[in-house]
């Protein structure tokens, strides 16, 4: 018997986006590119990125004890932000990268080294999504527009980071958990301890997560002299990750602590065990890290979607207590 033919991947998907997703299927075919460059058909980083500014909005919530209208357009805004900025982020990382990135197996199929983008027409893209995402910026408060533009930084300085420090994942952290700052001072406008505090404890997390998605490049990176902290860790990188997942949940209970010390004991001891709950998924990702498995690394680092829906959900409670 013949063996049944497989059906052939849709032309232009790059290697490690979702099988499946609607971009490759389901997106108008000149959009596509633009749409991979954005990582339409990669959803985790634009969850990594919008779960602190949820959290963080929450905690604010909890905080004063406010709900507002106004707080749903701030959620609003802070979704489809995530998702433009994401794809700015991504589209200027491409842009810097597009010589390492010909270099790495998994990188390679992108669309500026695969040729399905220009970098010209890669900037104009990037351009058009930052505009986009300011324009949405400018509906919050005057302190928090502040923050959106001062973010900017830690973004631009990211993908040249690996270049110069074995801790690139750092600088990733600073740039994807700075929500945790604004969304708090989009509610009250003003900043204070608790998104501070919560920031630092996304830093770690992200530290956390990235750490085993870069695990899945150790080879090629040290070929090429790219830095990460998963070359730097080697084989002590469970017992890092432990570490970071101590930083994670001890940080992030710190701040839920500060931010509803005033509230409800029953309020209070629901939030707190918002970080305790992502704490177990993190320590079931640690039992089930191997750096010789790239698919299980794949599946875990996207895994932290749930991870991060896990303490929103328990701060979603607790405000309504």
């Amino acid at each position: 018997m013949a063996n049944t033919p497989s059906t052939p991947e849709p032309q232009g998907q790059v290697s490690d986006a979702v099988r499946g997703n609607w971009v490759d299927h389901l997106a108008p075919a000149p959009t596509r590119p633009y749409l991979r460059l954005s990582r339409a058909d990669r959803p985790i980083g634009t969850w990594l990125l919008l779960l602190p500014c949820w959290m963080s909005l929450l905690l604010a919530m909890l905080s004063d004890g406010q709900a507002r209208w106004e707080d749903l357009w701030i959620a609003i805004g802070c979704g489809m932000g995530a998702w433009l900025m994401r794809g700015a982020g991504c589209t200027w990382n491409d842009i810097t990268d597009r010589d390492i990135d010909g270099s790495v197996e998994r990188t390679r199929s992108r669309p500026i080294p695969s040729g399905q983008v220009t970098t010209r027409q890669a900037v104009a893209y990037m351009a058009a999504q930052a505009l986009i995402a300011f324009a949405i910026l400018l509906t919050f408060h005057p302190m928090a527009i502040l923050l959106g533009v001062l973010s900017l930084g830690p973004v631009a300085i990211y993908p040249f980071a690996k270049r110069f420090t074995w801790w690139p994942q750092i600088f990733l952290g600073l740039a994807f958990n700075w929500g945790a700052l604004l969304a708090w001072t989009a509610h009250t406008g003003s900043l204070a301890w608790p998104p501070v505090v919560l920031y630092v404890a996304g830093i770690c997390w992200t530290l956390f997560y990235d750490t085993i998605y870069a695990h899945q490049d150790t080879e090629d990176d040290a070929l090429i002299g790219v830095k990460s902290t998963a070359r730097l860790f080697a084989d002590k990188t469970p017992q890092w990750l432990q570490g970071f997942l101590i930083g994670t949940v001890t940080l992030m209970s710190i701040a839920t602590y500060l931010a509803a010390r005033d509230q409800s004991p029953l309020a209070l001891v629901v939030a707190l065990a918002g970080p305790w709950a992502m704490g177990w998924h993190m320590q079931w990702q640690l039992r089930r890290f191997n750096p010789d498995d790239n698919p299980t690394l794949l599946m875990l680092f996207r895994a932290n979607r749930d991870t991060g829906l896990i303490p929103l959900l328990f701060f979603a409670a607790a405000c309504f207590l």
